[in-house]
């Protein structure tokens, strides 16, 4: 991770009764977690067993089908081939399920979010059961972009502070910053990162090409707000790594891959050229894009998927199974 250049003013703003004043002084979480026993943790879905990583049985050499070939994984926490996976918002997941989805697939998932405010949606236990169990697993917890809505309050800088302190609380490790349906100016798009930093936590930039995006609007009223040069989006990406420490970038597929007529891979590619891979994930809607991401920029791409897709991107990083384009053809040369 860089250094961070950027220095915050001195917080004065009186703060509600009970929020913490952030220093710059506290410690920045990592942006993954190593899996972990909670203190006073009473769920008796959490055990003690999912304090260890899993071999799969395509990596058990001894009594598996570790004799298939297959691609080798880094072990987590990682930086490339980093795979976060949405929770609930277009279907339910509580503790149970995601307890299903991380026993069976959790050594391939690096990250959980919450997309949009759906966390705000859930009673404060289940929330927590879910932040402490994705924990067990190694998997860091993001909220979504419902930041963007919480600058829209009349008093953004208290509202800002105090939903920052509640996400620390509940146990978020990263806070996605987007602005796809704000005009927000970058040196404050910084400074609002700056200030995720202060609670300790790491901030997440989601940056695009398409204003109005984040809400699956329909393509055709996309196409009537047009897009943006893809050079403002490498040059803020820049400022953000540079400049606010910040680990990694999410890229909005919508205008690039999704909600489009075509998918503009030109955009993808100079990203791609123009930052480094392992600070940078894509989001892909579709299991037809991050196929066409593995196949063109490798098993060590970040993406950002559903956790019904899991499964299918998993086997494909492997190399193992796939479409007829792609099958026996995803492979890497490595230890």
């Amino acid at each position: 991770m860089l250094p961070l250049t950027r220095r915050l003013p001195t917080l004065t703003r009186t703060l509600p009764t009970g929020t913490l004043k952030p220093t710059l002084s506290t410690p920045l979480r990592t942006f993954t977690t190593t899996p972990h026993r909670l203190g006073g943790s009473n769920d008796p879905d959490i055990s003690e067993s999912a304090t260890r990583f899993a071999t799969t049985l395509l990596e058990d050499a001894d009594s598996g089908f570790g004799f298939v070939r297959s691609n080798p994984r880094d072990p987590k926490p990682r930086s490339r081939g980093v795979t976060e996976i949405r929770g609930p918002y277009y279907s339910v997941m509580g503790r149970r399920y995601l307890r299903d989805v991380l026993e069976t697939m959790g050594p391939s998932v690096d990250g959980l979010k919450f997309a949009g405010g759906s966390f705000s949606l859930l009673p404060r236990p289940a929330l927590q059961s879910m932040i402490d169990l994705a924990h067990e697993h190694g998997v860091y917890v993001s909220t979504g972009g419902w930041i963007e809505y919480i600058l829209q309050h009349p008093d953004p800088q208290t509202t800002i502070h105090r939903y920052l302190q509640t996400c620390k609380n509940l146990g978020f490790d990263v806070i996605e910053l987007s602005s796809g349906f704000l005009s927000l100016p970058s040196d404050d798009w910084l400074r609002l990162a700056d200030t995720v930093h202060s609670y300790g936590l790491k901030a997440k930039p989601e940056l695009g090409i398409q204003f109005g995006a984040g809400g699956d609007t329909a393509a055709q009223e996309l196409e009537k707000m047009g897009t943006s040069d893809p050079t403002g989006l490498v040059k803020l990406a820049r400022r953000f790594i540079e400049e606010a420490g910040v680990e990694r970038i999410m890229i909005e597929s919508e205008g690039i891959t999704e909600n489009v007529r075509s998918w503009k891979t030109e955009v993808v590619n100079t990203i791609m050229r123009e930052l480094p891979m392992e600070k940078v994930m894509f989001e892909a809607a579709e299991p037809k894009v991050f196929q066409w991401y593995v196949r063109e920029f490798g098993v060590d791409v970040n993406l950002f998927v559903d956790h019904s897709q899991i499964v299918q991107l998993a086997a494909l990083r492997a190399g193992i199974w796939g479409t007829s384009d792609v099958f026996g053809r995803i492979t890497s040369y490595r230890p």
